[in-house]
């Protein structure tokens, strides 16, 4: 522990001694995280108005003219017995009739020419959060199509399709952003560190030539980055915070988002620990990748 005690000190009387390269490593580190912490908040939050609204999907499932009452009975058990249904409601002729002249009351007289109602009755079906992929949702429409008694399946394919492509691209662009953002990161606390091994290269030798091994001088340095990259990611989540609460009171924004009830959300704790976390990481390589280099300040 008195070993322990004695690196941090020296870790900590290393940042006060270099103040200015510590005020610009932490400046620089918490900016790069700051950046890539608006993307992942954006992306977090695109993430959860796509799912919002695929809770929303539903697939509508017409009814042939010719089934009678007994068959739309045993067709609804038998999409009540589907282990990718979630929630089955029927809609019978007569409620597809009023449905239309509520939605369209303008153009409600042009199926009064036509004298029988010619709206279909139908199911609309919620499926499971399993079955919301295209090729899952596209698969269960073609199984059921083919039921005695169903006339048709229609969804809005291009819909979910566009929706799951977008999310993928977001995926891979905050992989790509974030791989990028954390390289520059570690660049930047690597040559803070290279700093003060270079101004301080004339200790170190001396401590060499009394004994002192390279894991002793290395570590004060490793846990002086380790230091630094918290400080980033601390000085960054003050800044994502302090800006997202500014956005919603500009905006005026309660609690929804263009009219999604799951609204705009910070990060959760989680996420909040893990760019802590990246930023003590982050830090931890920079000042790693240069005490390896501790030969070279001889």
């Amino acid at each position: 522990m008195r070993r322990l005690a004695h690196f941090i000190r020296e870790a900590l009387v290393n940042i006060r001694l270099n103040w200015t390269t510590t005020v610009i490593a932490v400046a620089t580190t918490a900016f790069t995280l700051a950046c890539f912490g608006v993307f992942l908040l954006l992306y977090l939050n695109l993430r959860a108005v796509a799912t919002s609204l695929q809770s929303d999907f539903k697939v509508v499932v017409y009814v042939q003219e010719s089934v009678p009452a007994q068959g739309v009975a045993q067709l609804q058990s038998l999409l009540k017995a589907d282990p990718g249904v979630q929630v089955v409601s029927y809609v019978s002729k007569e409620q597809a009739l009023a449905d239309f002249r509520a939605q369209f009351p303008a153009d409600s007289h042009l199926l009064q020419g036509l004298g029988e109602n010619p709206l279909p009755a139908s199911f609309v079906v919620s499926l499971s959060p399993s079955l919301r992929s295209p090729d899952a949702v596209r698969r269960w429409a073609e199984r059921v199509k083919s039921v005695p008694g169903v006339e048709q399946v229609q969804y809005s394919r291009d819909w979910i399709d566009n929706l799951t492509a977008i999310v993928g691209y977001l995926e891979l662009v905050a992989v790509g952003i974030g791989t990028v953002l954390s390289a520059a990161s570690a660049t930047i606390i690597a040559s803070t560190i290279r700093l003060t091994l270079y101004a301080r290269r004339e200790e170190i030798e001396i401590m060499r030539l009394i004994g002192a091994t390279s894991s002793f001088i290395r570590i004060p340095y490793l846990i002086e980055g380790t230091m630094l990259g918290m400080m980033g990611s601390a000085v960054a989540l003050a800044i994502l915070k302090g800006g997202f609460e500014l956005f919603k009171v500009r905006l005026g924004m309660p609690g929804r988002f263009l009219g999604i009830d799951s609204g705009v959300q910070f990060f959760s704790g989680q996420v909040v620990g893990l760019i802590a976390a990246a930023g003590l990481i982050l830090g931890f390589i920079g000042s790693l990748v240069s005490a390896l280099d501790l030969e070279k300040a001889k």
